[in-house]
């Protein structure tokens, strides 16, 4: 009988699972049909909620706009991607080859050698902070399956590495004493777990929901569970409604992206689909994650997109191509005026240092925001379309334009229904000329008045503007 790091017995794990999950079944079909719901989700709001309450829960992240990413892990320490670095049958679960996890012998011993010792949370929540973050998520454990925490029901996490510290609690810590927003990121896939999707994969299923209550129970309040796929496509082999009674009976404020149960079919007829219409509504979580790409303007739906900085890579990449200036700017302000929120993704160094050049360019970033900081923050997107030209966001009864793109010294913007009182430069509170008509709105600024990257006009109306509504940005 094995024993772990932790002294718990194999057997006495799978008798705690028993407990909190439900006793295991002596034998199951490979494809068991999709079970009806058995949990208590009286407590998930994404079934009851009205769309008020939806929009108070939600208030935070739609105000927030910007967060910071971080994908770090042993894998730093070969300039590799996380997860997508291990070669060893790693897209079985996505092309159907089904066939069992295989151990990638460099890539899996690559926690031996991992010793951060130069990580300060406090330092990048500092980071953070500067550049205008109001929210970070970190991963605890990828698709390659290594945990990121003291995790009691793996010997693969941080506690067996050199470093031998929980980092997920010093992170966690780092943001509850700075008042940064926590996010935890959770790979239900995972190409290390010998028990993933195997036969009814009811024994993986108890695990890794185990491993999600020990993120929710043992680092304090949690404001964002960042689920990132599972595999299979047989829904019969999942049972969300107990991770989701779960998760609401221990962060009951907590929002849950959409990725929870992705990539889970059915796609042959043989494969078994949600039980209910309300399983898919649950599942979906609150917001949409378009990754590496911002998402289109969309002012109806919750949304975040996901973005690298350096390299098109998601964990450190030495060398890599960054950012430059311009293009994080004009990404950040895309997806806020498009009706959405950035996650910027940084990959730390295996030291536990953040790179001094992205450093640097963050805080620059920062720098520019914090002026224009009520136009970003605690608004809406539009009304006006946004694109190349720019874009707008809105509050109570002020619009604000992000102008870009000029046609000499004037910005011609479709017709608004309120009436517009004043218009000056956000930054020194200068005028801009306007004029207005039943066709379109016309503001008038000579370029030597204009500052770099984007001159933020703040448009003063009789009334307030309307969340929701979208008119003709410039052409």
């Amino acid at each position: 009988m094995m024993t772990l790091r932790n002294g718990k017995t194999a057997a006495m794990l799978l008798a705690m699972g028993a407990c909190l999950y439900g006793a295991l079944p002596a034998s199951a079909d490979d494809r068991p049909p999709a079970p009806a719901p058995t949990a208590d989700l009286s407590m998930v709001p994404q079934l009851k909620e009205t769309p008020e309450q939806r929009e108070a829960r939600l208030k935070w992240f739609h105000d927030a706009k910007f967060g910071m990413f971080l994908h770090w892990g042993p894998v730093s320490i070969s300039g590799k991607e996380l997860g997508w670095g291990r070669y060893a049958n790693r897209p079985w679960d996505i092309y159907g080859k089904m066939l069992p996890s295989e151990p990638d012998y460099e890539y899996d011993h690559l926690y031996q050698k991992f010793d951060p010792v130069k990580f300060n949370a406090d330092e990048w929540v500092k980071i953070a902070q500067d550049a205008g973050m109001k929210y970070m998520v970190i991963i605890c454990k990828h698709h390659d399956g290594f945990s990121m925490f003291d995790s009691k029901l793996t010997e693969y996490d941080i506690m067996a590495s050199p470093y031998g510290k929980d980092l997920i609690k010093q992170f966690a810590d780092a943001c509850h004493k700075a008042g940064m927003r926590l996010g935890l990121y959770y790979s239900t896939r995972d190409w290390y777990n010998t028990d993933y999707l195997v036969g009814d994969n009811v024994k993986y299923d108890n695990w890794y929901r185990g491993q999600v209550e020990e993120l929710l129970t043992n680092y304090g309040k949690v404001d964002i569970m960042w689920f990132d796929h599972v595999g299979g496509q047989n829904w019969g082999k999942w049972k969300f409604d107990e991770l989701f009674s779960m998760i609401y009976k221990h962060q009951p404020q907590i929002i849950v992206n959409n990725r929870a149960a992705r990539f889970c079919g059915p796609r042959t007829p043989e494969d078994k689909g949600p039980p209910s219409p309300e399983f898919q509504k649950m599942t979906d979580g609150d917001f949409g994650t378009p990754e590496q790409a911002i998402g289109n303007m969309d002012l109806k739906n919750s949304w975040e997109s996901c973005i690298t900085l350096v390299g098109g890579q998601w964990s450190w990449k030495p060398n890599g191509k960054m950012f430059t200036m311009e293009r994080t700017l004009d990404t950040l302000i895309s997806c806020v005026t498009g009706g959405g929120n950035l996650l910027l993704n940084i990959g730390p160094m295996p030291t536990g240092q953040i790179e001094d050049r992205q450093v640097l360019l963050l805080k620059q970033v920062g720098e520019w925001v914090t002026p224009h900081a009520e136009a970003i923050y605690d608004t809406r997107g539009g009304p006006f379309r946004n694109g190349k030209w720019g874009g707008s966001t809105h509050r109570g009864n002020t619009i604000y334009v992000f102008a870009k793109e000029w046609k000499g010294d004037t910005l011609t913007l479709g017709a608004l229904p309120q009436k517009i009182t004043a218009a000056k430069k956000l930054i020194d509170g200068t005028e801009v000329a306007f004029k207005q008509t039943d066709t379109g709105v016309e503001l008038t600024l000579a370029a030597a008045k204009r500052i770099p990257f984007y001159t933020v006009i703040a448009l003063t109306l009789e009334q307030a503007a309307q969340d929701g509504v979208v008119i003709d940005g410039a052409k």
